[in-house]
């Protein structure tokens, strides 16, 4: 039988994950924080994200377009998802914290699908690295939505896209 690699707990509104990495802490870390990077692995399996504008730094903006490029995963094909995070807090390389939405285009927030608040730790293990995302809702129903939509499966796979993405720079 086959362990499932991302750990998930739910806490009330909140959702945590954790995944480990075969990669050392700052090599993860800057896979979630450089725009080339980012835009090399983020999203699932058949999508190709391009961003539109990335500041890291504390009250920065990501803003994001993750498209479906695989014709395999039918009604999906073509579809666009727009994101939207703004950062809070940063203590490289250990954690980050940043609001995420559902946004369009121009950046305007999704008043009808939930955000999250975020905290990212990224935990140094001999070589390896923990990275534990705790995202708070704001409700058990809103977690319960974002469930629903396929966020735990879709994030799985952009996980294993980064683990590939990883192996290949890890020594570069």
């Amino acid at each position: 039988m086959m362990t499932e690699k991302l750990k998930t707990t739910l806490d009330g509104s909140t959702l945590i994950m954790e995944w480990t990495f075969d990669a050392p802490r700052d090599l993860v870390f800057s896979a979630f924080t450089e725009k080339d990077h980012l835009e090399a692995w983020w999203g699932p399996a058949g999508w190709e994200t391009e961003i539109k504008q990335f500041e890291f730094v504390p009250n920065g903006i990501w803003h994001y377009c993750m498209r479906c490029q695989d014709p395999a995963q039918g009604d999906f094909y073509g579809m666009e998802s727009w994101g939207k995070a703004i950062f809070r807090s940063i203590d490289a390389p250990v954690r980050y914290a940043h609001a995420d939405y559902f946004s369009d285009e121009a950046g305007t927030i999704s008043e009808t699908l939930p955000g999250s608040e975020n905290e990212t730790t990224f935990e140094a293990l001999d070589g390896k690295t923990r990275v534990i995302f705790r995202s708070d809702f704001g409700s058990a129903e809103a977690v319960r939505q974002v469930l629903e939509m396929g966020m735990k499966e879709g994030f799985t796979s952009q996980l294993e896209r980064l683990d590939h993405w990883l192996a290949v720079n890890v020594n570069t």
